[in-house]
């Protein structure tokens, strides 16, 4: 029960990583608003998990939406402790100059735009409690870059940048800023990283990882499990890599 007594809001919290965190951090303690694009299925995933659980439709890309989802948690649970920025799209593997410009405003508003949204809405919040924690679901991607994705790259690697700025300033009042680098996974965006989804594709991919593997829902609930904890009460600005050695 490490997160006894801990709010959180995961966005993109229905499905993949998002739902990954959710369920691990219901599983230690805390209550949990799932917020999604697909409104739908996070009622349907709150409905499943519990009276702790809450769901919201939330666009968070959208002003207006992200601060109809911070005011609705603070509604819900008077207080919000732990924000994780997990909502991530990406363009399908393009060389460059020929990725849309429909596409790239997509990754923008969605990798990078709704962390300023959220930090908009949520820590004025935060700054008047003197506490919280920010997670930041980034990736690989913006260490290690990959052909073809590359605007996906420049996206996550921005939300690395803005964690380490974020983290700076906001310590002084309290809050922790941290982001977590997994390598691709079992989640909706997997077929549009490989470009298509063979076996051979696979094969090719995860021979790229020491590990063996690909990166699982479970060890992001586990990684952002540590870092919004209080057992992480002197960590922030670390952008954590779990991804079995991709980065090595």
């Amino acid at each position: 029960m490490r997160l006894a007594g801990k709010c959180a809001i995961v966005t993109g919290g229905a499905s993949g990583f998002g739902l990954g965190i959710v369920d691990k951090f219901l599983a230690e303690g805390a209550r949990v608003m799932i917020a999604d694009i697909n409104g739908d299925g996070a009622a349907a995933l709150a409905a499943e998990r519990g009276d702790a659980a809450h769901a919201q439709q939330v666009d968070v890309g959208h002003a207006a939406s992200v601060s109809a989802m911070a005011e609705a948690a603070i509604e819900a649970f008077g207080q919000v402790d732990i924000l994780i920025n997990n909502a991530g799209v990406t363009h399908l593997p393009t060389p460059l100059d020929e990725v849309s410009e429909e596409d790239f405003d997509r990754v923008f508003n969605v990798n990078m735009k709704s962390v300023y949204l959220t930090a908009r809405a949520l820590v004025p919040h935060m700054k008047a409690n003197g506490s919280g924690a920010i997670l930041n679901v980034a990736s690989t991607a913006g260490v290690s870059p990959r052909p073809n994705l590359n605007w996906y790259n420049a996206s996550k690697g921005w939300m690395i940048t803005a964690t380490k700025a974020m983290a700076v300033e906001l310590a002084p009042k309290g809050i922790r800023v941290n982001a977590i680098n997994p390598v691709a996974g079992e989640t909706p965006l997997l077929k549009s990283f490989m470009g298509e989804d063979t076996p051979e594709v696979r094969a090719k991919f995860i021979s790229t990882i020491p590990i063996g593997r690909f990166s699982t829902p479970e060890d992001m609930g586990n990684a952002a499990c540590y870092l919004c904890s209080d057992e992480a009460s002197m960590v922030t600005g670390v952008a954590m890599e779990v991804d079995g050695g991709r980065c090595i």
